[in-house]
This record gives C-alpha cells, structure tokens and sequence, in this order.
C-alpha cells in the first residue's frame, strides 16, 4: 500500500481543494485505488464510494449499465472503463468517475488478454480518457499494484 500512498495523497489534495468528489469502479485491482485513497486524511471529504466490479452480477448491480449501452462492449476493454466510469460517477452523483478492468494474472482472461492487462478510464467534467496498461507480468499481487497506480496515475493528470 505505501506505494501507492504518495499518488493517492496526491489526488486527494487535488479534490479537496477543488471541492470535487470522485466515485470508483475497480476490477482486478481489488479495492486496491479505493483503499489508497480513503487511507490520506479528510478523505471524506471527495471520496463517495468505490465498489469491486469483478463480475456481471456486480456490474448490474453496482453500475446497472443498460443493455443497448454494453452491446458488443467486453469486459477489460477502454470501452468498458470508460462505462464504468461513467456509470459510477452517475450513479454516485460525483464530479469524478474512476475506473479500472483487467486480467491480473497468473493467467490471462476469457478475452484473449494476457496476465498484466489492464484498462483505466476517467470521466469527468471536461470528458473522458481511457488507456491500457501491459505489464507483461503474470504476479498477480504486483499487477494489482501496478494497475491501482496507473488508475491514479491517469486521475492525477486529468486533475493537473
């Protein structure tokens, strides 16, 4: 976790000062970007809520994406980040929507991706981004670091 601890203050300052909030959706990163981000002090004050999407039955259930909008869009895709994304910030009524899917290893996914794949989006005020991350690793443990901070990461330039 302290790896992570440095971006997560990071963004925090950032919200706080902005007086912004920000909702997650994560995947393999398993509650990894949320747990960074409650442990800087005062989060409460931008921090909304976060869930671990890691399958369809939380997917409908924490995001409740409507079918015509996930219609030929894959799990561990930018497109599916970016409905996350979306899907959360709307669903939380933040200013900020955070989202990370993908295959954190030892093996790939059902999708083709190989083990260190991954895909994080924001949606925000201005729009949205998304981006895939490849580590080419197959250790789950530090793929789910990898991918909590590349989530960060993305936040952090979108807040700059």
């Amino acid at each position: 976790m302290d790896s992570l601890l440095p971006l997560a203050r990071k963004v925090g300052e950032k919200l706080k000062a902005r007086k912004e909030t920000i909702g997650i959706s994560e995947s393999s990163a398993g509650g990894l970007v949320s747990a960074a981000l409650l442990a800087v002090p005062g989060a409460s004050a931008y921090f909304m809520g976060g869930a671990v999407v890691y399958t369809r039955p939380a997917g409908d259930a924490f995001l409740a994406v409507p079918r015509e909008k996930r219609a030929g869009v894959r799990s561990s895709s930018e497109p599916w980040a970016l409905l996350a994304a979306e899907h959360v910030r709307g669903r939380l009524k933040t200013t900020w929507g955070l989202a990370e899917t993908g295959a954190a290893g030892p093996t790939g996914n059902s999708y083709g991706d190989p083990a260190g794949h991954t895909c994080v989006a924001v949606f925000g005020p201005n729009g949205s981004v998304a981006r895939t991350l490849r580590t080419g690793s197959g250790d789950r443990e530090a793929n789910m670091y990898a991918f909590a901070a590349e989530a960060l990461k993305l936040m952090d330039e979108q807040l700059s």
